[in-house]
């Protein structure tokens, strides 16, 4: 690396993290972000929660409602007869939990991160982070996840069209 110079960082830098393993300071623009984003968290946060409640109670009356319109449309109509109630419901409540743990994790972020900045607390800091990549971490693999099932999907198309 004959390139590069060493570059030393100047003192009245306000995110300087020093060769003696000092922490890294804050300046008050950076806590004035984390108290936003964290205000920003919790509204989605309870937004999620709202969400995740509608969908356990949703998922209680499906039975009825597969039952319902089987008895009307009759069961040869009815694209979810084959799951059949019992079916939807718990398909439903795992939707519900799997949009649960993303808002639990915002919330977490928000408390820890809000307390964090208006008491100088570093473990508050530190465990409201660890939230943060926690929720991040969670959907990036729930993404990758829904784009390997539809690529799947459209590789099959691929092949049941050009077998038939």
């Amino acid at each position: 690396m004959d390139n590069f110079e060493e570059v030393k960082p100047e003192e009245n830098r306000e995110f300087a993290q020093e060769q003696d393993g000092t922490p890294l300071v804050i300046s008050e623009d950076l806590r004035s972000h984390i108290y936003e984003m964290a205000k920003w968290a919790r509204v989605l946060a309870i937004v999620g929660f709202v969400f995740s409640g509608f969908m356990v109670l949703a998922s209680f009356s499906a039975p009825t409602i597969i039952d319902s319109v089987s008895q009307t449309m009759g069961e040869k109509n009815n694209p979810y007869a084959a799951i059949g109630g019992s079916g939807m419901m718990i398909a439903i409540l795992l939707f519900a939990l799997l949009y649960f743990y993303p808002s639990l994790m915002l919330f977490k972020f928000s408390n820890l991160s809000k307390s964090a900045v208006l008491y100088g607390d570093q473990e508050n800091l530190n465990a409201g982070m660890a939230a943060l990549k926690s929720f991040f971490k969670f959907i990036g693999i729930v993404t990758l996840v829904v784009v390997v099932f539809y690529g799947l999907i459209v590789f099959l198309a691929i092949i049941g069209r050009s077998a038939g």
